[in-house]
């Protein structure tokens, strides 16, 4: 009895057991059947034994086209060695995983698949499952390339970006945010406080309270700041956006910032301000001049009419002397700031600057003293520049002369001659400089040098660090001016404690250019015999004073007080000379007066005269002008035989 009830119970077992494993196998049949996955069952040389019906849907090839052919038939030529490896790590270690390869289709092309192995010794078979994954390979090949392509556009435009999933997180920060702040290359990441320590001290304070609550409150972050290089310490300017996400928990999430170093960009606007600022400084020193320059016109014109009426008084004649004195000292000054404003008078001549600087040595080594070394290194083949010769040698003298000033004890001038190419990235970078050859010349002193304060005035007119009444701040303007109105660029590097150096950049000289000739001036005044002249002269008593001065050279004068009076003059007598100033209220000049007249009255001469010697007629500065018709440009002011001497000239044409 209980053997038949054991016998029962064991065949109940049985069948049970039998029921599990049909249940499991049409489980694992159904799974075979309706996997959207590739799953393969190969012998121990990979050739296919079952092959799930999903096979038509990834790879075009239904299980019985696939069944007896061996799986590396069906493998892309360029990952047959690592599936063969992986195979036989399969067999080897019985299993394997996360193991990719491309299957051709049937169509020809490739089929990204991921697989997991299994090998059963009992059974001596492979077992295969491979998920296609192509889509997803190719989504992250796309997202590769836009992730190199915005790599690439973030070192073209110098961005360095740094992001994180939270702004608590820290950042992946690229290759280019690296380089902007000193770190190395391959540094992964960055947290918000390391990123505020490179911050200039003086700046991150104010940086670190408006980020962080930016950052808190998921709003945008804009600011330019002062940076220290992890790497050097060197100080460095950056501009920086800051965004946070904030989440739907409104908690911040996504964290993105952007950095650009705008060190060079400052510099450049930096410079730009500072040659507006010069250029509207010498606007206004140029319309001063041009005022004194009629104030001293009429002092010394008068002194020159007075001057032969107190003849024999010695007290007069001294008197008079003192003052044509002070009034030659305010046009000496007057001069100087005219230069600083690019209106002086210049004669520009081709010249060579070696044989130019070798000479004013000769004469440096003279004035400076003895425990004054002069070193020169003069290039050969240097281009040759076209400038006024005596003013370059004036702005030579006058920065050896401050060289010599920074080195009361002594020291060693050095003056470097060499051709230099100024390219466009460095006239982007300089205000007013153009791309292209120069001649330059540098002296450099090793005296007391200057803090950057003082040499971002140093061209400024009146700016002087010297003891009061040791000199008047017009020196390097003249320089300064001087370059400037030749076409050049001059610049200035200096280091408190170390010394000095200037760079004279000339405009090489591509054409043989001769010095204007002087004008003749007449030993002795040559009085005129009764030529009508007309006077054109804006400010009255200077057109009193040259109605007196014409008068006294035997001329007969007219006087007008505005251009078109002066036409109006013209049109109804004869006028042999139009003396005439160049700047003059009203619809047109005294340039464009000279060249009405020359057209409409061709046997008329002409001459000029302004307190801006840079005035042209038809771009010929104070030379002769055009279809026979002579015409000079006097600078004002003027002697009574400078005058005559113009008049004379024009004249006997």
């Amino acid at each position: 009895m209980a053997d038949s009830a054991i016998g029962d119970e064991g065949l109940h077992a049985a069948s049970a057991s039998a029921a599990e494993l049909e249940a499991t196998r049409a489980i694992n049949q159904g799974i075979f059947d309706n996997s959207p996955d590739l799953i393969l069952v190969a012998d121990g040389q990979g050739n296919f034994i079952r092959v799930s019906p999903s096979s038509l849907a990834v790879i075009g090839y239904t299980p019985k086209e696939m069944a007896g052919r061996n799986g590396i038939e069906f493998v892309h030529p360029d990952d047959l060695d690592s599936t063969r490896d992986e195979m036989r790590r399969a067999r080897r270690e019985r299993t394997t995983r996360n193991f990719e390869c491309r299957y051709l289709h049937r169509d020809g092309h490739p089929v990204t698949l991921w697989w997991i192995g299994v090998w059963s010794d009992a059974e001596h078979q492979f077992f295969f499952i491979g998920r296609d994954i192509t889509e997803r390979k190719e989504a992250e090949r796309r997202l590769g390339e836009s992730e190199a392509r915005l790599a690439l556009a973030a070192e073209l435009t110098g961005m360095g970006i740094g992001h994180a999933a939270t702004s608590r997180h820290p950042a992946r920060i690229d290759a280019q945010f690296n380089r902007i702040y000193g770190f190395p290359l391959d540094k992964p990441e960055i947290g918000v406080g390391e990123w505020l320590r490179r911050v200039h001290p003086d700046d991150r304070d104010q940086v670190a309270a408006a980020a962080l609550a930016a950052i808190r409150e998921g709003k945008i972050y804009r600011g330019e700041f002062r940076a220290l290089r992890a790497d050097t310490g060197e100080e460095r300017w950056m501009r920086a956006v800051i965004r946070t996400l904030i989440d739907p928990d409104g908690q911040p999430g996504y964290f993105l910032g952007v950095h650009i170093d705008i060190t060079e960009e400052r510099r450049a606007a930096d410079q730009l301000r500072q040659a507006q600022k010069m250029e509207a400084i010498g606007n206004l020193t140029g319309g001063m001049a041009h005022d004194f320059n009629n104030l001293l016109g009429v002092i010394i014109g008068s002194l020159d009419l007075v001057q032969p009426l107190v003849a024999g008084n010695v007290e007069a004649e001294q008197l008079v002397r003192e003052a044509d004195e002070a009034a030659t000292s305010g046009a000496e000054l007057t001069r100087r700031l005219l230069a600083f404003a690019r209106q002086q008078p210049l004669r520009p001549a081709r010249v060579d600057a070696n044989e130019l600087v070798s000479g004013i040595v000769r004469l440096l080594r003279r004035t400076l003293g003895e425990n004054i070394e002069i070193a020169l290194d003069l290039a050969q083949d240097l281009w040759p520049v076209v400038a006024d010769p005596t003013q370059l040698e004036a702005a030579l003298a006058n920065l050896a002369t401050n060289a010599r000033d920074a080195m009361p004890r002594g020291g060693r001038l050095s003056i470097v001659t060499a051709n230099r190419q100024l390219d466009a990235e460095y006239a982007s970078t300089h205000a007013e400089v153009a791309a292209g050859d120069y001649a330059a010349i540098e002296v450099t002193d090793n005296g007391s040098g200057m803090p950057p304060e003082v040499a971002e005035r140093i061209f400024e007119p009146f700016f002087t660090t010297k003891e009061p009444g040791r000199g008047t701040g017009l020196g390097l303007s003249m320089v300064f001016g001087f370059i400037k109105q030749s076409g050049g660029h001059i610049a200035v590097y200096s280091e408190p404690g170390v010394g000095t150096a200037f760079r004279l950049y000339l405009p090489r000289s591509v054409s043989d250019a001769a010095a204007a000739p002087e004008p003749e001036m007449l030993s002795s005044i040559s009085r005129g015999a009764g030529e009508t002249v007309l006077a054109v002269e804006d400010n009255e008593r200077l057109r009193r004073l040259v109605v007196r001065q014409l008068q006294g050279l035997g001329y007969r004068p007219i006087a007008a007080s505005s251009a078109a009076e002066a036409l109006e003059i013209l049109e109804r007598e004869p006028v042999d000379v139009l003396f005439s100033d160049v700047v003059m209220p009203g619809p047109f000049d005294g340039i464009e007066l000279a060249r009405q007249v020359r057209e409409r009255w061709p046997a008329v001469k002409v001459v000029l005269t302004s307190g801006f010697p840079g005035a042209t007629i038809d771009g010929q500065s104070g030379q002769n002008g055009h279809d026979g018709a002579a015409s000079r440009i006097l600078t004002k002011p003027y002697r009574i035989q400078e005058l005559e001497a113009a008049l004379h000239e024009v004249l006997e044409r």
